[in-house]
């Protein structure tokens, strides 16, 4: 944790797929401050991805990328304050919406139920298609694809690892 995060206790589900249950424990925010960060949208494969993209305010060349990939449960919350604490490092920092043809994460009750209606029919050729236009348009907003990096978490861990293999 870094002296710009805070501590807040989450009594609800608000930011998370209803299928990941309460948090069992505290979420960390980090401050926007110094930072531009938000919701964009991806040009890829003829449509327009929606992502969460932060990076540091004034800052427009030269920054090194992480793509952040997404858990079962999408890009919620914690998704969006890991691609702030990359931003807070100086990175642009920037997680694609990787399930939006298939469907919303947020709208299912239960793991079993997410696992085999959405996760299980987003093809992996899908994704590493959609990752490639995530990190062209990160090249577009100034960010160096010479330092590319990817993180990912859950399913996000397994496609990361894909990744890497596809674009060494």
């Amino acid at each position: 944790m870094s002296p710009n995060d805070t501590l807040t206790p989450q009594t609800s589900v608000t930011g998370f797929a209803r299928a990941a249950g309460a948090p069992a424990a505290t979420a960390i925010v980090t401050d926007e401050a110094n930072l531009t960060s938000g919701p964009t949208t991806v040009p890829s494969q003829g449509d327009a991805m929606p992502a969460w993209m932060a990076r540091p305010a004034g800052q427009h060349d030269a920054l090194p990328v992480v793509i952040v990939v997404q858990e079962i449960f999408g890009v919620h919350q914690h998704i969006q304050d890991l691609c702030r604490r990359l931003a807070k490092e100086g990175y642009l920092a920037i997680a694609p919406e990787l399930y939006f043809r298939q469907g919303d994460p947020t709208h299912y009750d239960d793991v079993p139920t997410l696992l085999a209606e959405l996760v299980s029919k987003v093809p992996d050729s899908q994704v590493l298609a959609d990752l490639d236009h995530t990190a062209h348009f990160a090249a577009t907003q100034g960010g160096d694809l010479r330092r590319l990096a990817i993180t990912g978490f859950c399913w996000g861990g397994r496609i990361s690892w894909l990744y890497a293999a596809h674009n060494p």
